[in-house]
């Protein structure tokens, strides 16, 4: 028998704020939980797959096991420079969002998908990695760290282009990744990057030496996520209602 795939519906909302952004992700959640729970015997689940692409003004998160000390401005400072801070409950450390970065929230019922979270992410890595090979940077994964690399073995020249933190509520995904494409660093240089001292941040025009579309980058996640998650995308009105 084949397999049905799954319908992922892809919304884009643009510049957002992040608490905006995280009310929203909130809401699919919860409206697949309760489906979930009203109809517990259905299968496949009758809940809708999402994938969000958008924007933050400047923001530093932190996840749930994160450190304050990687955060190396003072609340004053940060007003000065226009930067928020959220703590969130995704896992992960301390990351940066901003201009020129895509940020993706997949809200994915993995009951329809596989009950696996080691897998999810590194799924999610493998999208980010085929989608680098058609910049001619090769991204890879590194040992016990969550996220997107360059030459992660090489101790002088690692650097994350990608960062994940996710969130799974009765296997329902929220939060996800951040690709840095056209990001300025200089906001990574305030934080211990993800809790990790020793390696770089990097981002794709840093790699290929100038702008990238980010409409160009999107189109070829969109591609990369429905091959790797064997579903089907279909693009919805951009909204966060």
């Amino acid at each position: 028998m084949e397999k049905i795939r799954q319908e992922i519906i892809l919304k884009d909302l643009g510049i957002i704020d992040y608490q905006q952004a995280w009310d929203y992700q909130e809401q699919l959640l919860k409206a697949n939980v309760q489906l979930k729970q009203q109809f517990p015997e259905e299968h496949p689940r009758p809940t809708t797959n999402y994938l969000l692409f958008c924007e933050h003004p400047p923001v530093y998160t932190i996840g749930k096991s994160g450190h304050m000390e990687h955060l190396l401005l003072t609340e004053q400072q940060l007003e000065e420079r226009g930067i928020s801070f959220v703590p969130t409950n995704r896992g992960g450390d301390i990351t940066f969002h901003g201009p020129g970065q895509i940020v993706g929230y997949p809200i994915l019922d993995l009951e329809n998908f596989f009950t696996d979270i080691g897998k999810y992410l590194r799924c999610l890595e493998e999208v980010i990695i085929r989608t680098l090979a058609e910049y001619g940077v090769t991204g890879d994964r590194s040992a016990g760290e969550t996220g997107v690399w360059l030459d992660p073995h090489d101790k002088g020249r690692a650097r994350k282009i990608c960062a994940m933190g996710v969130r799974c509520s009765r296997w329902v995904t929220m939060h996800g990744f951040a690709l840095n494409v056209n990001t300025h660093m200089d906001y990574f240089s305030n934080i211990v990057p993800c809790g990790i001292a020793d390696k770089q941040v990097t981002s794709l025009h840093k790699e290929v030496g100038h702008d990238v579309s980010i409409g160009e980058v999107k189109a070829r996640l969109v591609k990369h996520f429905a091959a790797v998650f064997e579903a089907e995308t279909v693009t919805a009105y951009s909204s966060a209602e």
